[in-house]
C-alpha cells in the first residue's frame, strides 16, 4: 500500500506557495489509517518509550495512539495560552510565519524517555521547538516521528543528533 496516494495536496494553503499536505484523506481510510499507525508504532516498540509527545493538533492524533500502544503517557504541546497550569514556552519560525508553542512544567519528569510526534517535518522549526521544551522539563528524546517528512526543505538538519523517523517522504513539491 502506498500511502502517500492517500495524501490530498492543496496549492495555496494556508498561504499562496504552500502546498499543503491534508492527512485527513488518509485518516478516513482505516486500512490507511492502521498502516501508518502500525509503522509508527514499528519505529519506536522498542525504545522504552515513557511518553508521547504530540504537537497541536494534528499531532495529536497518531501521538495519542502511539501513547495507547506504547503503554505511555501522552504529553499535548500545545499554541500559546490554552493550557491551565504553569508552562515552558518556546516561539520557532515555521515555513509561513511564527509561532510559540507550551507544554506544562509537570507533564514529564527528569530521565524519562520521550517519543515526540507530529504529523509533518517541513523546516523543523516547530520540532525543534517542541524538543526544548521537553528537555527543559528534563525529558531524554528518544525518537522524534513524522507522518510526512517534505525532505526537500532539509528539517532533519535542525534535528540533528536526533532519532528521526518518518512514514513518508517527499523528495519535491
Amino acid at each position: 500500500m502506498n500511502l502517500q496516494d492517500f495524501i490530498r495536496s492543496i496549492p495555496d494553503f494556508p498561504k499562496k506557495g504552500i502546498i499543503f499536505k491534508d492527512i485527513t484523506t488518509l485518516l478516513k481510510d482505516p486500512e490507511a489509517f492502521n498502516t501508518a499507525a502500525d509503522m509508527l508504532y514499528n519505529f519506536a516498540k522498542n525504545l522504552g518509550v515513557q511518553k508521547v509527545a504530540g504537537i497541536e493538533s494534528r499531532g495529536f492524533v497518531f501521538g495519542s495512539l502511539l501513547a495507547q500502544r506504547l503503554k505511555a503517557g501522552f504529553v499535548p504541546i500545545r499554541k500559546p495560552k490554552k493550557l491551565p497550569a504553569q508552562v515552558y514556552s518556546a516561539s520557532y519560525t515555521l515555513e509561513y510565519g511564527e509561532d510559540t508553542l507550551e507544554m506544562h512544567q509537570d507533564a514529564i519528569l527528569k530521565g524519562e524517555k520521550v517519543l515526540l510526534h507530529d504529523d509533518l517535518l517541513a523546516t523543523g522549526g516547530t520540532a525543534q521547538a517542541a524538543c526544548s521544551l521537553i528537555e527543559k522539563a528534563g525529558g531524554k528524546i528518544v525518537q522524534v516521528s513524522f507522518l510526512i517528512e517534505l525532505a526537500f526543505l532539509n528539517g532533519r538538519e535542525k534535528l540533528k543528533g536526533y532519532d528521526v523517523v518518518s512514514v513518508m517522504r517527499y523528495e519535491s513539491e
